[in-house]
């Protein structure tokens, strides 16, 4: 969807990370990417090797990266959180923290993630909203720094996004919905729970004793955003089809088939998993526990 026709408002955020705060004077003569994140949001983490290529390979030449962080949950707000993110997932360009969506309107923004690209006379040339369209947003990027400085000598298109050329998007054709488990967004049905839980309007939490939290669904890969709660790091048992999971275990299960919760993030459970009908057990013991969103992959 393009939105051209429109200048770069203000960046009017909370606080700033690896830049002082930066207004568009300071950024006029610079093309401008404002990419809009959240940190539990798969789609963002699939797409932010992405951006951080076009930093690492176009900031000495006239690009300004600019990350904008809007938390979609409450805990998203915590300073302490944002800034783990920030260096777990190697953000060296400028991130600015939106928590009043200030910005966000200013933008007109409605999704997560998104990019807005801005000319060096700061007009926005286009957006993209999702994953994919990689090609696109370097090619015009490119374009800009060309028109900015005419001769500009620019290196080979990005490693990542030829290699994603060779790829294309994997098909996401028939895979379980994103699933929210909170009274406000979750779908009755989509989930089953055993023990003492109570419903908030974010998460469902573990109010006491031990629990079960069973998904049935049809995925590769899938991963949950949870917050170990006020007791501090915890376990959480990872059942696949009624066994301890084994070879389809994600990232941040361990051998044991049990993921540490350590933080309040997003834990990839399944990787690899054959796309037919599967049911997800996770068994926790922690009074204090949050679940908030299953998300899915191919």
């Amino acid at each position: 969807m393009t939105m051209t026709g429109r200048q770069l408002p203000p960046v009017t955020v909370e606080r700033w990370v690896n830049s002082p705060p930066l207004t568009p004077d300071d950024l006029r003569g610079r093309v401008v990417l404002i990419d809009i994140w959240e940190y539990t949001c798969v789609n963002w983490i699939r797409t932010a090797p992405y951006v951080k290529a076009w930093h690492r390979d176009y900031a000495d030449l006239g690009l300004t990266v600019i990350g904008v962080h809007a938390p979609e949950f409450e805990f998203g707000r915590d300073p302490a959180h944002i800034d783990r993110a920030i260096r777990d997932h190697g953000l060296s360009y400028p991130v600015a923290l939106d928590n009043g969506f200030t910005f966000w309107r200013a933008l007109g923004n409605d999704a997560w993630p998104a990019k807005y690209l801005f000319d060096g006379d700061g007009w926005l040339v286009d957006r993209w909203v999702g994953e994919g369209s990689y090609e696109r947003v370097e090619s015009e990027l490119r374009r800009l720094l060309a028109i900015r400085t005419p001769g500009i000598r620019l290196p080979p298109v990005s490693a990542e996004v030829t290699a994603y050329a060779t790829t294309g998007e994997p098909s996401y054709l028939g895979i379980t919905p994103e699933t929210y488990l909170g009274a406000d967004r979750g779908v009755p049905g989509t989930f089953a729970l055993a023990g003492d839980w109570r419903s908030a309007g974010e998460y469902v939490e573990l109010a006491d004793g031990s629990g079960e939290l069973t998904l049935p669904f049809h995925a590769g890969e899938v991963n949950l955003v949870v917050d170990p709660g006020p007791a501090g790091p915890g376990a959480l048992r990872v059942l696949l089809d009624g066994d301890p999971i084994g070879d389809e275990r994600g990232a941040d299960v361990g051998p044991d088939a049990v993921a540490r919760i350590d933080r309040a993030a997003m834990f990839r459970l399944v990787a690899g998993a054959s796309r037919t009908d599967h049911r997800l057990t996770l068994a926790v013991d922690q009074p204090g526990f949050r679940a908030y969103v299953f998300t899915f992959g191919p």
